[in-house]
């Protein structure tokens, strides 16, 4: 019974809505950066490099061995770093995509959390933290100049 408790308060709290939101949205992103790289980003790299594809680009190690019928009988071993490089290219593009999201995000989360910005409405919990402060640095002002007279 605990554990279904547990569960509930879990569920309840929005913590589960939060993940399968988050899990959904790197989804879609991930098709997104997928179409970003491989149909924005490599038909230029590959103009740059004659027209190769990256993704055909591998040192093979064996030759593939085929019969008179055009059967395979010995598997081709190759080492495709095309692939490789298309999959950094890939995490390259997401690092930076998710970095500067995140700025963006912490340069609006700075700017809602500055007290001093009156363009933008300070949430109240940061305002009260702020008069707070303010009124201990005048009180430690007071005290000081007590304690020196």
């Amino acid at each position: 019974m605990k554990f279904l408790k547990e569960f509930k308060e879990f569920a309840v709290k929005g913590n589960m809505m939060d993940m399968a939101i988050g899990i959904i949205i790197g989804a879609s992103f991930n098709k997104v950066i997928d179409v970003l790289v491989k149909r924005v980003l490599m038909p230029p790299l590959s103009l740059m490099t004659d027209g190769i594809s990256l993704q055909g680009k591998k040192m093979i190690l064996r030759q593939g061995v085929f019969d008179t019928a055009g059967k395979v009988t010995v598997e081709e071993v190759a080492i495709q770093y095309g692939a490789l490089l298309e999959a950094l290219i890939d995490f390259t593009v997401i690092g930076l995509t998710v970095f500067l999201v995140v700025k963006a995000m912490n340069r609006l989360r700075d700017k809602s959390q500055d007290t001093k910005d009156v363009t933008v409405k300070t949430p109240k919990d940061i305002q009260l933290l702020s008069d707070l402060t303010e009124l201990m640095k005048e009180q430690n002002k007071l005290l000081k100049a007590q304690s020196q007279s």
